[in-house]
C-alpha cells in the first residue's frame, strides 16, 4: 500500500525534490527575467525583435493615488522608441489635486508627442479633467461624458453622537479651523468659505476646459454644470471630438505618431491583474471613507 501511494505521488515528490535541491538556481534564474525582460520588444516571425513604438495607459476607477499613472506617463515622455500614447479612460472622477496632476502630465506628454484618449465607459470630473489636453478624445458610442463639477460633503453626526453620549473637546486656533466638521451642523460662515473654495475649483476646472477643447468660458452651462452628456451630446458641445470604438482610436493615434506599422508596448498579464485589483479595493474605501474635494 506504502508503495502504491509512493508511485502515485511521485511525480509531486520529484518536482518539490527538484524545488528543493535548485531553488537557489530558481531564484536567480526568476530575477534574471524579471531584470532582463523588456516588454517594449517582440520577437517576429523571422526571429529578430521589434522595439515598441506606441504605449497604452490605462486609467481605470477613482482617482486617487495617481503615481503609478504618471510614472507610465514619465517613462513615455521619456522613451524615444514610443512615438504616441493611448490613454484608455474609464473613470468616474476622484480627488481635485491627483485629477489635475494627470491633466497637466498628459499636456507636457502631448507637446513631446501625440496623445489619443478613448472613453471605453466613463470619462466624467476628474478622469475627464485628466483628459482635456490629448490630441483626440474618443469616446464609446455607449459611455458616459462630462459631469464637469466640484463637490465637498461631510456628515453631521450631532444627533447620533448626543444618542450614544458622546461629545467632542475641541482646542483651535483660527476661525475656521473647524470648518467641514462632522461632530455638528457647520456655520453659515464655514459653509461661506467652504462654497468659495468649490467655486474657485469650478472656475479652475472649466477654465481649463474651455482653453484645452477651445470651448467659449461664458457657455459653461453648456458643457459643463456637473451635466452628464452621452457620447454623442458630449460630441455636439464639443467635449469630445469622435463617437467610436477602440479600433479607430487605434487607427488615430498610428495616423497622429506616423509609425509604419503598430508596434504596442505590452504589460506583463499578472502584474495588470494585481494592479487592477489593488486599485479597486483601495479606490472604492478611500472614495467612502474619505471627504476631500472631489471632481466626482
Amino acid at each position: 500500500m506504502f508503495n502504491f501511494i509512493k508511485k502515485l505521488f511521485s511525480p509531486i515528490i520529484g518536482i518539490l525534490d527538484f524545488i528543493t535541491k535548485y531553488f537557489k538556481t530558481i531564484v536567480f534564474l526568476t530575477i534574471m527575467y524579471f531584470i532582463l525582460y523588456n516588454p517594449s520588444e517582440k520577437m517576429n516571425d523571422n526571429g529578430t525583435f521589434e522595439v515598441a513604438n506606441l504605449q497604452k495607459i490605462e486609467l481605470f476607477g477613482p482617482i486617487l493615488d495617481v503615481s503609478k499613472t504618471l510614472n507610465e506617463i514619465e517613462k513615455a515622455k521619456q522613451n524615444s522608441n514610443i512615438k504616441g500614447v493611448l490613454l484608455v479612460v474609464n473613470s468616474p472622477g476622484g480627488s481635485v489635486a491627483p485629477s489635475v496632476e494627470l491633466a497637466y502630465a498628459i499636456k507636457e506628454l502631448k507637446s513631446i508627442k501625440p496623445v489619443v484618449v478613448y472613453a471605453s465607459g466613463v470619462i466624467a470630473s476628474g478622469s475627464y479633467y485628466a483628459s482635456i489636453w490629448a490630441n483626440k478624445i474618443i469616446a464609446n458610442p455607449g459611455s458616459m461624458v462630462g459631469s464637469i463639477g466640484v463637490i465637498m460633503q461631510g456628515v453631521n453626526a450631532e444627533e447620533l453622537m448626543e444618542k450614544i453620549g458622546v461629545s467632542t473637546q475641541t482646542v483651535k486656533a483660527g476661525k475656521y479651523k473647524e470648518s467641514g466638521t462632522p461632530t455638528r451642523k457647520w456655520f453659515d460662515y464655514e459653509k461661506e468659505q467652504l462654497q468659495s473654495v468649490i467655486d474657485d475649483t469650478y472656475n479652475m476646472f472649466i477654465s481649463d476646459v474651455a482653453n484645452a477643447r477651445k470651448l467659449d468660458v461664458k457657455d459653461h452651462t453648456q458643457f459643463a454644470d456637473a451635466k452628464i452628456f452621452t457620447a454623442s451630446q458630449a460630441k455636439k458641445v464639443g467635449l469630445v471630438d469622435e463617437v467610436a470604438t477602440i479600433s479607430y482610436a487605434h487607427d488615430i493615434i498610428v495616423k497622429l505618431s506616423k509609425v509604419d506599422s503598430a508596434i504596442w508596448e505590452e504589460q506583463d498579464k499578472f502584474d495588470k491583474f494585481i494592479d487592477k485589483f489593488m486599485n479597486q479595493v483601495v479606490s472604492k474605501i478611500s472614495m467612502t471613507f474619505t471627504s476631500t474635494l472631489k471632481a466626482y
